[in-house]
């Protein structure tokens, strides 16, 4: 019986949708360690741009690891790139885009942050403050989501 290979197959919407989310949350980063270092600025309703680390993962679990935190987000980006990379186009292209680019914003955040935390500077009520990364993230694993359930599949062969 021969022997399958692994193939390897560069989805280049992938790589670009990551590029621009990781370019753009840096940017939107900067500016807010920048501009919202003194106050906070409201929006509109009930939300406000305010600046924050988090030392932990979503909704600030993990506070008190961030070494931990990074090796793991690392690890999970890595899988992620090794998966993503090889979507079908569509839905899962852009799901898997947004689920890169927004994780590895986070992991290039805290490897560069001399705090080793990452910024967010995103206020909504009394939900957890986030960031534009973790916007795409979420984003990214609805898209996801939405796709598999609709019976679409994610990776080429």
């Amino acid at each position: 019986m021969p022997r399958q290979r692994l193939s390897f197959h560069l989805n280049r919407t992938v790589v670009a949708i990551a590029l621009v989310v990781t370019a753009f949350d840096a940017l939107t980063k900067a500016w807010a360690r920048h501009d919202l270092a003194r106050h906070a600025v409201h929006v509109l309703g009930i939300v406000w741009l305010r600046l924050q680390y988090n030392g932990g993962v979503s909704f600030s679990i993990n506070q008190s690891g961030p070494l931990v935190t990074t090796i793991a987000t690392v690890l999970v980006a890595i899988a992620v790139v090794a998966v993503g990379v090889n979507a079908r186009r569509g839905a899962p292209a852009i799901g898997f885009g947004l689920l890169l680019g927004g994780g590895l914003a986070n992991v290039v955040d805290r490897l560069v942050a001399s705090t080793h935390r990452v910024t967010d500077f995103i206020a909504v009520s009394s939900f957890p403050v986030f960031n534009l990364a973790d916007v795409s993230v979420t984003a990214g694993f609805v898209v996801l989501m939405v796709a598999a359930l609709r019976g679409e599949p994610l990776l080429t062969r």
